[in-house]
């Protein structure tokens, strides 16, 4: 009984994510979906991108969270269209809750759209929400055993953001066998560094997501 349970819980939520790809297909918006685990800096990350994007872009922006609406509200301070989604307790968000929240957005008028999905590096990786891209943050202070002890969150994204490099001097990970942890699980991934406190990395990280925006155009 359970498997049964779990197929129809994927196929609903499968069938809500074609339905939200169409949608951003024909509106042809970038979106990403960002994904790591709590405290990586993927709201902060966030927040520096919309600053740097905002005078070429219009840019929203849906938060998942299981309670409360701060990250949203530190994004609208920005000027650009937030979304709050809170779980209830859920550890992740899926595709029939961005539906349900799409109306909300003129996706017309939207040239990139932003999921920050629930800190968790287990649960989000398993949910197709309908997406151009997806990506994980990882950050210095966790260290270099998630990409191996996780990795069917690493094999199932284009990209790894490897956040606050800042403190790279002051703690124990080793980037080059990151690379190397990263190349073994997915090839075709690759890890860019950044850091959005002192913006070291930012422009690369930036000319990723209009290289992104343009593939999508041409679609």
């Amino acid at each position: 009984m359970k498997v049964t349970l779990d197929k129809n819980v994927l196929t609903d939520n499968q069938l809500a994510a074609d339905f939200n790809r169409r949608q951003f297909l024909q509106s042809k918006t970038l979106v990403i979906n960002m994904m790591s685990s709590p405290g990586a800096g993927k709201t902060t990350l966030l927040e520096k991108t919309v600053e740097k994007l905002a005078h070429e872009f219009t840019i929203g922006v849906i938060e998942g969270d299981l309670a409360t609406e701060k990250d949203a509200d530190r994004i609208r301070t920005l000027g650009a269209q937030a979304v709050q989604i809170n779980t209830g307790g859920g550890c992740h968000l899926d595709a029939r809750m961005i539906a349900k929240r799409l109306p909300e957005f003129d996706l017309d008028e939207i040239d990139i759209l932003f999921i920050e999905n629930v800190g968790n590096l287990v649960c989000p990786s398993g949910y197709d929400l309908g997406q151009t891209c997806k990506i994980a943050v990882l950050s210095v202070p966790e260290g270099n055993d998630k990409i191996p002890k996780y990795p069917v969150m690493f094999r199932r994204t284009e990209l790894v953001v490897l956040n606050k490099i800042d403190l790279l001097p002051y703690l124990n990970f080793n980037v080059e066998e990151a690379e190397t942890d990263l190349k073994g699980i997915n090839p075709d991934s690759r890890l860019l560094k950044v850091s959005a406190i002192t913006g070291e990395g930012m422009e690369e990280w930036i000319n990723w997501i209009r290289g992104a925006y343009k593939k999508c155009k041409e679609q």
